[in-house]
């Protein structure tokens, strides 16, 4: 196989293994608070908005060290421990007790940094300019199968049911521990590429000093890329990025957790309120793999970058977030075990919320393709420590905005996506018309990017 090859080959291993975990974990996630609204008669106290919010707590800080142990194990292996973690969490909702419920939380924030970190690692190591965009939307598109396959089980398993029995809340947790762990051993079939950046005596050198490398030199390795870490934080490209970042953020909150809740606690839609979640997370899978298609495999026919995919994905989300202002109740994200009997400004619509969860998924794509590609454009040399203070910032406002849900009412916490994201597409835009100017500059052609 070709060195081109290798790298096609592991962009697919890499998406189809994130496929399998988070088929399991966002499942996971958008039954949670339902499950644990189910179980908060028994001995179990917890709550899902605050298992989320302490994940990305401890993810956010993470962050700040996972670049230093992605340097020291490598990506590929990093990969596979995160991904045992992600299995173990899923795994306490199989027989939950409340402390290992929140002690899998913070052990799953610190797996998500290095998965993530190494995942960007992993991505850019086998990419170029040329392909970074194709490569992006490869594994987005990849990623997002996980919201249809797990959903799918989830919709037609608990359709008709109001009450989420223990049989089939075992059930569906054993299968989803079996499927993420089927994605972490993929990780496995990943092939190390060899250092291509480096010519002539350049090469010899650096698989001498590959092969001779001892524990002294993975630590300098670790503490150099902290140092870059801290260092490309403060750049005026990754700050403004920041923005960009943070509205993603909110919206993965938004989409993996509040806005399932919301649909579950409409009493209005009857008896298929708990079926219409995972009914819903297939919708916003939809739209994320046709996002990640169209605007990841389909890059390179684009003469604009990526300022209009960002442009569309800021006006499909301010679509869905005015339907969802109109179609759900303002008290859904809090309603109590029974439901919410109140109706917004329209009776609450089947066929609007799962519109609002196509466009929710789609705009979601838009922003996470184009932030993927532009990362791994900039800092090509870097991908580790950028990636790390992506998923950085990221994971902070999807903390932030899981403790506020247990608290705000639906229209706040649209309101606040409304503004943050206006801002964040902005910044975005500095960015890209920068690195336009660049490339320009450099005589390359801006459709590359």
């Amino acid at each position: 196989m070709s060195s081109e090859g290798k790298k096609l080959f592991n962009i697919i291993i890499l998406g189809v293994s994130f496929m399998f975990i988070f088929t399991a974990f966002q499942s996971c996630g958008n039954i949670a608070q339902t499950v644990i609204t189910n179980l908060n008669n028994t001995d179990f106290h917890g709550s899902g908005y605050t298992s989320m919010s302490i994940i990305y707590g401890v993810l956010s800080a993470s962050n700040l060290i996972s670049p230093s142990l992605v340097a020291i194990v490598g990506p590929q292996f990093s990969m596979v421990v995160s991904g045992v973690f992600y299995s173990l969490y899923i795994a306490v909702f199989i027989q939950p007790a409340t402390w290992a419920f929140y002690t899998a939380s913070v052990l799953i924030g610190i797996a998500a940094a290095v998965l993530w970190t190494a995942q960007g690692n992993c991505l850019t190591e086998n990419s170029d300019e040329n392909t970074i965009g194709r490569n992006s939307g490869i594994f987005w598109a990849l990623l997002q199968f996980s919201l249809i396959f797990g959903n799918l089980y989830i919709y037609f398993a608990w359709q008709g049911k109001t009450h989420i029995s223990e049989s089939d809340r075992r059930t569906v947790f054993i299968a989803l521990t079996v499927i993420s762990l089927v994605g972490t051993v993929l990780f496995f079939l990943i092939r190390k590429q060899e250092d291509t950046k480096a010519s002539g005596d350049d090469d010899s050198t650096n698989e001498i000093l590959e092969e001779s490398s001892s524990a002294r030199n993975k630590m300098v390795r670790a503490v150099a890329a902290f140092k870059k870490s801290i260092t490309l934080t403060f750049t005026k490209e990754m700050l403004l990025l920041s923005v960009t970042t943070a509205y993603t953020g909110l919206v993965l909150t938004f989409f993996s957790g509040v806005y399932g809740t919301c649909i579950g606690a409409v009493n209005s839609f009857g008896s298929e309120e708990k079926s219409l979640i995972g009914l819903s997370g297939i919708f916003i899978g939809v739209g994320e793999i046709l996002g990640g298609g169209i605007f990841g495999l389909l890059s390179k026919k684009s003469r604009s970058g990526r300022n209009p995919v960002v442009m569309l994905g800021i006006l499909v989300h301010f679509i869905a977030f005015y339907l969802i202002f109109f179609n759900m109740p303002n008290d859904a994200p809090i309603a109590p075990m029974e439901g919410t009997d109140q109706v917004a400004y329209m009776i609450p619509s089947k066929e609007v919320a799962m519109l609002c969860s196509f466009l929710l998924g789609l705009g979601d794509s838009c922003f996470n393709t184009q932030l993927l590609s532009i990362l791994g454009f900039l800092y090509s040399e870097d991908s580790a420590p950028a990636f790390a203070i992506f998923k950085f910032v990221q994971s902070i406002c999807a903390a932030v905005a899981y403790f506020y849900s247990n608290y705000f009412l639906l229209q706040w916490q649209l309101l606040i996506m409304v503004l943050v994201g206006f801002f964040g597409t902005i910044t975005f835009f500095t960015v890209e018309w920068g690195a336009a100017a660049a490339l320009a500059a450099r005589g390359s052609d801006y459709s590359s990017i």
